[in-house]
């Protein structure tokens, strides 16, 4: 089964360069292999099951590492 993920970072920015915890959970979800798309609102991850469910740890590892103050997560099966 493929799933998607979608999630926002905090402190959100609009102006400049992205933020750290932005791209380095978008980072950690490209090594787990999952397919992404970085938007200037949130960041939507797809995979099958098993990689998606296991990336999941260290893509929040690495936002709250690179600075997050929150991270605001949703998972869906793909359609």
């Amino acid at each position: 089964m493929r799933l998607v993920a979608e999630f926002t970072t905090e402190p959100f920015d609009v102006e400049g360069r992205p933020p750290a915890h932005a791209t380095e959970a978008l980072r950690a979800a490209e090594a787990a292999g999952l397919d992404c798309e970085f938007g200037p609102l949130g960041t939507q991850v797809s995979g099958e099951q098993h990689l998606l469910l296991s990336a999941l740890p260290k893509v929040l590892e690495a936002a709250l590492a690179g600075g997050a103050s929150q991270v605001t997560l949703q998972v869906r099966r793909d359609a």
